[in-house]
């Protein structure tokens, strides 16, 4: 619930804290993420006066919190924005091997767990069979970095090298099996193997990758200012749960669950 608020005040979709007695509350613009991810979490509890008192009363949540860790406000002053101006998406390639089509088979969609930000992008391998199966394919890194977790079907891959998911640019990798698996400390270019795709670490109906993106340690929504963008084709989202569309210069590709020949992508 915290991080729905959170990232759907991120991306817009979320501009009202709703109670649980129904009534909506339009919340300030100079409001912060984690501020509006509280703020929808307590809405949920309580009716209004309720509401008030136990996220900003005397004994309220911000209260023990400071009782606890000190001045949120003080503290966040240290690290942020998160985000500044200046930032941008390193290069990054489409993560499969030249000459091998994949198909692009869902649109900016949830990034992990039941947070509600679309922050990831499916893509399932060339196969004859459907379902969970071993696959030959091997998904390649999407950038250079320093791989800082490699377990339960996620590699997660450092791109400034620190050792930190925390910090800077990260790339996630999620079913990716554990036959040949690349190890934590191995560092990677762009293009090198990092495994076969599968339906290992997490619900899955069929052999695929899902790939998303955090920078500063937050997920980064696959459309918006920061679009993913890989090998120059661009992520759009749909109305729609599941759709989208990639987008380079005149082609498109749609997404497809069913890899119909719309959703065929290749590097």
């Amino acid at each position: 619930m915290i991080e729905s608020g959170y990232y759907g005040w991120r991306e817009g979709t979320v501009v009202t804290a709703e109670l649980q007695d129904g009534w909506n509350l339009r919340l300030a613009a100079e409001l912060n993420c984690g501020s509006v991810g509280l703020m929808q979490f307590f809405a949920s509890l309580y009716h209004f006066e309720d509401w008030s008192n136990d996220l900003y009363g005397e004994d309220g949540f911000l209260a023990t919190y400071n009782r606890m860790f000190g001045d949120p406000w003080l503290i966040a002053q240290g690290y942020e924005p998160l985000f500044t101006p200046d930032v941008l998406q390193p290069e990054l390639i489409l993560p499969f091997q030249p000459g091998i089509v994949w198909s692009f088979t869902v649109g900016p969609h949830a990034a992990w767990g039941a947070a509600d930000v679309r922050a990831a992008l499916d893509f399932a391998p060339p196969s004859a069979e459907t379902g969970c199966h071993n696959n030959w394919t091997w998904i390649t890194s999407a950038g250079p970095g320093l791989v800082v977790r490699s377990a339960n079907g996620a590699v997660v891959v450092d791109m400034d090298g620190d050792g930190f998911e925390q910090t800077g640019w990260n790339i996630i990798y999620l079913h990716v099996g554990t036959t040949n698996r690349v190890p934590v400390g191995t560092w990677l270019e762009a293009g090198d193997k990092i495994g076969h795709p599968s339906c290992e670490g997490g619900i899955s109906t069929g052999t695929h990758l899902h790939i998303t993106r955090k920078y500063n340690g937050e997920w980064v929504p696959a459309e918006g200012p920061l679009a993913f963008v890989m090998s120059g084709w661009k992520a759009k989202a749909g109305s729609e749960a599941l759709s989208g569309w990639l987008v380079s210069g005149e082609e498109v590709k749609t997404a497809s669950i069913y890899g119909t020949p719309v959703s065929h992508i290749s590097r």
